[in-house]
């Protein structure tokens, strides 16, 4: 998202519940992100302790993981476009 589209949206929140609500909005909005992110967390604990207990190997998994972090770190640094555009003539 944009710059411009972030401020649409913050001032249409702002219109529709008002300046005293925000804080209360925003606190809410971050104790359910915390809330998911520790439930996904709890989720992946328990089939890896699942897995372990079963003898099930895992160790793809990690590989998985820097495979993926490797390709997410390439495709943002082919989409971060920064510097000046030189026009060829």
């Amino acid at each position: 998202m944009g710059f411009s589209e972030i401020f649409f949206i913050l001032f249409v929140v702002l219109i529709l519940f008002g300046a005293d609500k925000i804080p209360e909005i925003a606190r809410g909005l971050g104790k359910g992100m915390r809330q998911l992110r520790d439930a996904t967390n709890e989720i992946k604990s328990e089939i890896k302790k699942s897995a372990e207990q079963n003898n099930i190997d895992t160790s793809f998994i990690e590989e998985t993981q820097k495979e993926i972090d490797k390709v997410k770190e390439e495709i943002d640094e082919a989409t971060n476009i920064t510097g000046t555009v030189k026009r060829q003539r």
